[in-house]
């Protein structure tokens, strides 16, 4: 007994996690095949063949090939356009891409891109996006590591590194040149479109700009961002879709408002030709009467300067009329005895002094 308990084998720990590895890889392995198994199963079922291989299958197929063809259509569509600014400028690639996607020459693209455009709006108006990319992203990290610690602690081996890739994604130089590239003609298609509704290069368009942005001052105080969102892009492109659905009856009438508008226009310029005609005869009038009027002024004023000055004598008064009020004796008399010389300072002098004037 010794001897055979002795010869047994003892089942080691490295012996179990093979043994598991090796039930796990025969699970996986059984799971597959009954997968890939119910799988043809169900394709070759009458009622699966039925549909696939049936009239709307068939639409489904030729529907799809056809969205493909134009997503690749517009897709080819990224191409530098021949014609240049008014400023002799080449255009970016998204000129011509936008043209072609809102000119609707791809309708299934173009309806796909609006529908796109439409359902983004109301995702970002009624679902909060950014709390459910927090959810997803817990959840997703929540399943991940469970699976990993359960899978250690049950078979010595986690069930997440299982699926790891033998070799993470990157992205490549070319791509990110690419990337890049693309943003950076976007970013110029929405600089120079901008200055050239700006600068009026193309009327239609600036006048169109002009509605947009009168309409939109008014809008947003009573319609909410989301909301001007919708319709600015809802007019977008409808807009061409309707002018090209009913070119010629739209045509018809753009037609005939520029020929009233032409009228109007030769109409305004005659009768300001005639105001400006009749003006410019009353303003030469009135400056040659102010000519005339001017020069005989200046000839007078020449013809006053070089007569003699004629100086009217003022008539005498006679004495006759004149009554004096003065009397003679009103007057001091008038000396009669001659001017005699002043003395002289020495006969002042002695004057002054205290000596007789008679010597003794």
């Amino acid at each position: 007994m010794s001897d055979m308990s002795s010869d047994t084998a003892m089942p080691s720990i490295e012996n179990k996690s093979i043994n598991g590895s090796t039930g796990l890889e025969n699970a996986k392995n059984a799971v597959v095949n009954n997968t890939s198994a119910a799988a043809s199963a169900v394709a070759s079922h009458p009622a699966t063949q039925s549909v696939t291989n049936g009239p709307v299958a068939e639409n489904v197929k030729d529907q799809h090939a056809k969205t493909q063809a134009e997503f690749s259509n517009l897709a080819a569509s990224r191409t530098t356009p021949a014609t240049l600014a008014a400023t002799g400028q080449q255009l970016t690639h998204y000129h011509s891409f936008f043209a072609s996607l809102l000119s609707w020459n791809n309708p299934r693209a173009s309806g796909i891109a609006y529908a796109s455009i439409v359902v983004f709006i109301f995702a970002a108006r009624y679902l909060d996006i950014l709390r459910y990319a927090f959810k997803v992203t817990y959840l997703t990290l929540t399943v991940t590591v469970l699976a990993e610690v359960i899978g250690k602690l049950v078979i010595s081996q986690g069930l997440t590194s299982q699926f790891r890739p033998r070799k993470y994604y990157t992205v490549s130089k070319s791509t990110l040149d690419s990337l890049i590239g693309d943003v950076h003609e976007l970013i110029n298609f929405f600089v120079i479109e901008s200055q050239r509704i700006v600068f009026a290069e193309n009327v239609f368009f600036s006048a169109a700009a002009l509605v947009g942005s009168f309409s939109s001052y008014y809008l947003i105080k009573v319609v909410p961002f989301w909301g001007l969102s919708l319709i600015t892009s809802t007019v977008l492109f409808l807009a061409p879709l309707l002018y090209k659905t009913n070119k010629e009856l739209i045509d018809h009438y753009l037609t005939q408002a520029a020929d009233i508008a032409n009228q109007q226009t030769k109409q305004v310029r005659e009768i300001a030709s005639h105001h400006a005609a009749r003006a410019t005869e009353t303003t030469k009038q009135y400056v040659g009467d102010y000519s005339h009027k001017a020069q005989e002024m200046i000839g007078s004023a020449r013809g006053r300067s070089s007569s003699p000055t004629v100086v009217k004598a003022e008539p005498a008064i006679k004495k006759e009329n004149v009554t004096s009020t003065y009397k003679t004796e009103d007057f001091p008399a008038a000396p009669k005895d001659e001017f005699k010389a002043p003395p002289s300072v020495e006969a002042v002098d002695y004057l002054k002094s205290d000596k007789p004037l008679i010597a003794a």
